[in-house]
């Protein structure tokens, strides 16, 4: 199963294609033959449907391979396996279609190439999870190994070694550090050799993969690492600091001859600011006609437990640090700032009784549904801090005013990590600016699904 040989991605093919082969047989099956589905029109032969499947195998192998299901590696992500499935799904349906059509095959039926493309994969996608379990259980329990060493021993060396033990499943053990300083002596692993040292601890160690993981202004010697190891056969991976390079994602282009890295490129643009904004309006409504008698309860309660407003509108920076009045039910004695803007802290006396119920469970947060609708906030977005904080952040916290560059959300990736209230501000940022330079709709979903079921099956972090 390594991955020279490539036994694994064969192993996959066959599957793949076994399951595929299977999904076009059953397609006509639950059509035409189970009775579930009303048939209007005449009913094709089977031994038709069976005559396309030499044309089925090849395009499977043609459009799975284009869709990159068979690039194989050990920190593969099933994540990327769903996506890479889904496309090569949609292009084998195609490519079926426009060879149906080029060819005027009398057997067409759109219901069965519907069933044909669900059928497959899905089928395609549990196998793939099986396999992948399998793989990563022998893996765990030390079968299929392969060694690693890492470049350097500071913060994130070390880091690296953590990482690389937690995720066992990989196959990945690292034999040690490599590091020229002699006055650094780490204690999880050895130091087994300086850098020149590199072609003979490959061979001796049988290292498969080496991790550079230096800081910042070590970054000149990545390039004598990379030529010292271009006298072997290893793959060779930077590891980013990422505390010193907040926000940072890495894309390639290609500009005539020319190869681009760009280290930090927002996805909210174009498109992308649409189809965020639509889901906002569409969810944000929703959720008030669902939650409006929730809300009429929690807003009669403040009232009638304590003096002042039902409502508590506070100044907070959004998009571009435009400033705008965040809606909260009041949950704070109503001259709680009489001496002037202060962090909530724990066990804060400035709470009403009802005030901290609502800031546990955070149905305080419900009345921002309607900033959502008004467009100064979106569900899903670094949360929003109030001006005078900003401007005490952003001298002392570095990339603060980055989260600005997106509107701010009633949850976020910081939120559903752990990160609000009185945490770290810098762990708040490095997540904030990992959502923004990754966002997608299906990472918005997913987050919302977090918030939602932390707030109803865990207890909340700094929710005081």
């Amino acid at each position: 199963m390594k991955r020279a040989s490539q036994a694994l991605c064969i192993c996959f093919l066959i599957q793949d294609v076994g399951f595929t082969v299977a999904a076009w047989l059953m397609a006509y099956v639950v059509r035409f033959q189970s009775g579930l589905i009303p048939i209007y029109l005449d009913v094709p032969d089977y031994p038709t449907h069976v005559a396309a499947l030499p044309l089925v195998v090849i395009l499977t192998f043609v459009a799975f391979r284009i869709a990159g299901m068979y690039e194989v590696h050990r920190m593969r992500r099933f994540r990327e396996e769903l996506i890479a499935v889904a496309k090569g799904v949609a292009l084998l349906s195609l490519m079926m279609m426009a060879t149906s059509f080029a060819r005027h095959a009398v057997y067409e039926s759109r219901m069965v190439m519907g069933l044909f493309a669900l059928g497959t994969w899905f089928a395609v996608v549990a196998g793939r999870r099986a396999a992948w379990t399998a793989v990563r259980f022998l893996r765990s329990r030390g079968v299929n190994q392969s060694h690693a060493l890492i470049i350097g021993t500071g913060r994130l060396a070390r880091q690296t070694a953590r990482s690389l033990r937690k995720v066992a499943w990989t196959g990945i053990r690292t034999v040690g550090y490599v590091e020229d300083d002699s006055t650094r002596c780490p204690t999880d692993l050895p130091v087994v050799g300086r850098i020149d040292d590199l072609p003979e601890l490959v061979h001796l160690h049988h290292i498969e993969h080496v991790f550079i993981c230096l800081p910042l202004n070590r970054y000149p010697e990545a390039r004598r690492v990379f030529d010292v190891l271009s006298r072997t056969l290893v793959d060779v991976r930077l590891v980013a600091d990422v505390p010193a390079l907040s926000g940072l994602t890495l894309t390639t282009t290609h500009l005539h001859d020319l190869t681009v890295i760009g280290l930090r490129e927002s996805p909210h643009y174009g498109m992308n600011v649409v189809v965020k904004r639509v889901m906002d309006v569409i969810l944000a409504c929703v959720a008030i006609l669902v939650l409006a008698p929730v809300m009429a309860a929690i807003g009669i309660l403040v009232k009638m437990t304590s003096p002042g407003p039902m409502l508590y509108r506070q100044e907070r920076c959004s998009l571009n640090g435009r400033h705008f009045a965040m809606l909260k039910f009041r949950t704070m004695k109503a001259d709680a700032e009489a001496n002037g803007p202060a962090m909530t802290k724990m066990n804060d006396d400035r709470r009403t009784r009802l005030g901290t119920f609502l800031r546990m469970s955070n149905l305080d947060e419900l009345p921002q549904f309607f900033n959502v609708l008004m467009g100064d906030m979106s569900l899903v977005g670094p949360r929003p801090e109030r001006p005078v904080f900003v401007n005490q952040f952003s001298k002392t916290i570095p990339n603060y005013m980055a989260r600005h560059a997106v509107k701010c959300g009633i949850t976020g990736w910081a939120q559903v990590n752990g990160w609000r209230g009185n945490s770290s501000l810098r762990k708040r940022v490095q997540f904030d600016l990992y959502y923004i330079t990754h966002w997608n709709p299906l990472f918005d979903v997913r987050i919302l699904f977090l918030t939602i079921w932390r707030m109803l099956f865990q207890k909340q972090k700094h929710a005081y």
